[in-house]
């Protein structure tokens, strides 16, 4: 996955990437292929139900929530990721509607379509390190 692995490149310390999209539309795909990209071996699974999974990878250190099974948006301050929150962690956010009030606003917005024939991904930047990252992808 060139893209992943471009991006995989820009990632700096506290950067937040919200990834969107309907399920089986290449989220955790596109998570994967960042790790791999950045020299993790292991298995990279969705956090679907453990909700979030922490890597270490090319000095980063990454957090991949998956928000989906939230059913109310307080569940993120009761499972008490706010203490995640450090500003040197990467986060890789799955479905951020589901705790928007908590989260920390996203350098990146990745919108990942399923289409008839094949699928579409539009990165949009909506910080200066958003913006910075996407010129040099």
């Amino acid at each position: 996955m060139g893209l992943a692995a471009r991006l995989a490149a820009q990632l700096q310390p506290g950067m937040v990437i919200y990834l969107h999209g309907d399920l089986g539309a290449g989220k955790t795909c596109m998570v994967r292929g960042i790790l791999n990209a950045l020299g993790y071996s292991g298995r990279v699974k969705s956090p679907t139900y453990t909700l979030l999974e922490t890597y270490h990878a090319a000095g980063l250190d990454l957090c991949h929530f998956d928000l989906y099974r939230l059913q109310d948006e307080n569940e993120w301050e009761s499972a008490g990721f706010r203490d995640e929150i450090d500003g040197q962690a990467v986060f890789l956010i799955e479905w951020p509607e589901k705790a928007q009030s908590f989260i920390p606003p996203a350098d990146l917005l990745i919108e990942l379509k399923i289409l008839p024939q094949g699928r579409e991904l539009v990165i949009k930047g909506k910080t200066t390190m958003g913006w910075a990252c996407l010129e040099q992808l």
